[in-house]
């Protein structure tokens, strides 16, 4: 086994001498008889086990020493014994200012040198052992934190898709919204920085984008699948299926205070509300309503436009296009409706291409 290395940094021979004695047996000793020898030597070895460092030398002292490894972050991995003859208290605070761990003043009795020096090492090694395994630990969370996403992510999808096909959707509408939801996130995020968007939050809200329908399990196929015009009574049925999907996200989400739930939540709940109030369940205003569903609300209704559903023909781009920026639609979030107008072409563009697949 590799022996671990000692810099022993003094001027005088005869004490760098005495320390490598004691210590040659079980360590392999470096010696410098200045401070810029011993920053020579500590860039060559960063993983030192040990640094005997004496304060008062020529070219450079203990301290110019101390100051570079504590520029370079090195003072936490690698302990530093100031060994000295000085009996100044305020040399001796100064050095403990810096991190040393320990101060032995000369002259030195081998044994008690010996000891302590080896006990701060263990103690040093124990602590790089400590936080190695806490680094394992960590990545091994995180590890298991981007499993559990994963999972949740198919979980979601897979019951997204359920209540697609009870509309005799393809399946694809939930691709689509996520699509649409992630491209006005990056357009809000770059023009619009006031609302301190993250790369995790558009990821975040993009995944809750598809559990936006996930109420509709919870209404009836006579009305679901009506192929006309729903009845006053009906809509008014059908607009439960909002409230209906926080019902559901509330039965099975353990932790309602994750971020996650908390889009998930807002998007089921909100995504049919309208800047100035005229949408539904609770008739909320202008920013009363959750960004995330301001968001789904422009994609939900742009993707609901170009489609083919059992009670309308799909419209082309251009025209839902125009119904949403004229408001034919209902009115939207007027930062998200900029958004939406930069996005266009990206708008169009997946349309056509879903097309060309279906075609093909």
């Amino acid at each position: 086994m590799e022996k671990q290395h000692i810099l022993i940094v003094d001027d005088e021979e005869v004490n760098r001498a005495i320390l490598d004695v004691m210590f040659r047996s079980e360590y392999e000793i470096l010696q410098a008889s200045n401070g810029e020898e011993a920053i020579k030597y500590i860039e060559e070895d960063h993983d030192l086990a040990l640094v005997l460092l004496d304060i008062v030398m020529p070219v450079m002292d203990g301290f110019g020493v101390l100051d570079y490894m504590k520029e370079h972050e090195l003072l936490e991995s690698t302990p530093v014994i100031l060994i000295t003859s000085e009996t100044v208290r305020n040399s001796e605070d100064r050095a403990y200012a810096y991190g040393i761990a320990d101060v032995m003043h000369k002259p030195f009795y081998p044994d008690i040198v010996k000891r302590r020096a080896k006990n701060i090492i263990e103690l040093y090694q124990n602590k790089r052992n400590m936080e190695e395994r806490l680094k394992e630990q960590e990545e091994a969370i995180r590890a298991q934190e981007q499993k559990i996403r994963e999972n949740n992510e198919f979980m979601i999808d897979a019951l997204s898709t359920v209540v697609e096909f009870r509309s005799l959707e393809t399946g694809e509408h939930i691709k689509r919204i996520k699509y649409f939801t992630r491209v006005l996130l990056k357009y809000l995020q770059k023009y619009f920085p006031k609302y301190g968007l993250t790369q995790e939050q558009i990821g975040e809200i993009t995944r809750a984008a598809a559990l936006h329908d996930i109420g509709k399990i919870g209404i009836s196929d006579a009305i679901l699948l009506k192929p006309g015009k729903l009845t006053d009574g009906e809509f008014e049925i059908m607009k439960t299926h909002t409230t209906l999907g926080c019902d559901i996200l509330q039965s099975f989400c353990q932790d309602q205070d994750d971020d996650f739930y908390r889009y998930c939540y807002d998007i089921c709940r909100h995504h049919h509300e309208r800047w100035d109030g005229g949408g539904y369940p609770d008739h909320l205003v202008g920013d009363q309503i959750p960004l995330s569903a301001q968001v789904v609300a422009i994609a939900d209704v742009y993707d609901a436009l170009v489609s083919k559903r059992v009670y309308k023909g799909a419209y082309a781009n251009s025209v839902a296009y125009d119904m949403i920026i004229s408001g034919e639609c209902g009115q939207f979030s007027p930062d998200v409706l900029e958004c939406f107008k930069l996005a266009k072409e990206d708008f169009f563009d997946l349309v056509e291409v879903i097309k060309m697949l279906n075609y093909l």
